[in-house]
């Protein structure tokens, strides 16, 4: 489902001493099914940004609307389930949510608070428990007693139970090894491929290279660009003010132009760095 920001601001205490501005008049629409990755400097607003979506924030000023329901100042936390049940949000450490004494009743949680049967329930934390790549035996075993990638894999199990349309990344991977990144990356690709809306906070500009198919860049509340990952990571005022880092494949890149290489556009992966490299070195 479509989501738009219509000029929404948000004021953190406002009409206080303390009060400072979260967003600032922000305008933009995230398409459906697509993988959209959200990026900034920390304390520019991303967070702030996706909690509106299934209103865990509300606006000061403007609209959101996801699907078909819109978000305005006035909305209040009344008849909210349904909206939260279609956007599922994976916070940063997804594992210090979790609370049941087993795995499985953790993962049934979600479909059980949306108003799902407990075998319904059951069910979906079987599918789930093997969809995140882990063996249907640790149902039964405290969550405590998993390592901690296996926790956060339990964790991002939980919010997928419930099969929601949109699912916000919240810097999924933070803390994981490189193996492990790729491997929650990638299940939330597929989740995408499948008819999913991915949307993802990161520092991780690789993971944007490599997984986004449109991306939006904030800035002290504001929202300064958009669009596909290639055009984004070519702007050269956004790098010129230091306000977006390359991925390594770009950076490097970019480092060989000294060397006497020459890149219409600074290539964002390594596939096409190689691929750029090959041709020059075997002049075509």
């Amino acid at each position: 489902m479509e989501i738009t920001f219509e000029h929404v601001t948000h004021s953190y205490n406002p009409n206080s001493p303390t009060a400072s501005l979260g967003l600032d008049d922000v305008s933009f629409k995230i398409q459906d099914k697509k993988f959209t990755a959200i990026v900034g400097q920390t304390g520019s607003g991303k967070s702030t940004l996706v909690r509106h979506i299934n209103a865990l924030l509300k606006p000061t000023s403007g609209t959101i609307t996801v699907g078909d329901r819109v978000i305005t100042p006035e909305t209040n936390n009344k008849n909210l389930k349904p909206l939260r049940k279609q956007v599922g949000m994976v916070f940063q450490f997804p594992e210090s949510q979790l609370f049941e004494d087993t795995v499985e009743k953790d993962i049934m949680f979600g479909p059980m608070n949306f108003g799902a049967s407990a075998d319904e329930a059951e069910a979906a934390a079987h599918k789930m428990i093997k969809l995140v790549g882990l063996d249907e035996s640790l149902l039964e075993q405290s969550p405590f007693d998993l390592s901690g990638g296996q926790m956060r894999r339990v964790a991002i199990a939980g919010v997928l139970a419930s099969d929601p349309e949109t699912i916000i990344l919240d810097e999924p991977t933070a803390g994981l090894d490189p193996v492990g990144r790729q491997e929650i990356m990638d299940l939330f690709k597929n989740l995408q491929q499948e008819g999913k809306t991915i949307i993802l906070i990161t520092h991780n500009m690789d993971d944007v290279a490599n997984y986004a198919e449109e991306m939006a860049v904030i800035h002290r509340g504001k929202l300064i660009a958009q669009g596909v990952p290639q055009e984004v990571f070519n702007n050269q005022e956004l790098l010129q003010d230091d306000l977006l880092t390359l991925p390594k494949s770009a950076a490097f890149a970019k480092e060989l132009t000294e060397k006497g290489f020459s890149f219409e556009k600074l290539p964002i992966t390594i596939n096409e760095l190689g691929t750029e490299i090959e041709q020059q070195l075997n002049g075509d």
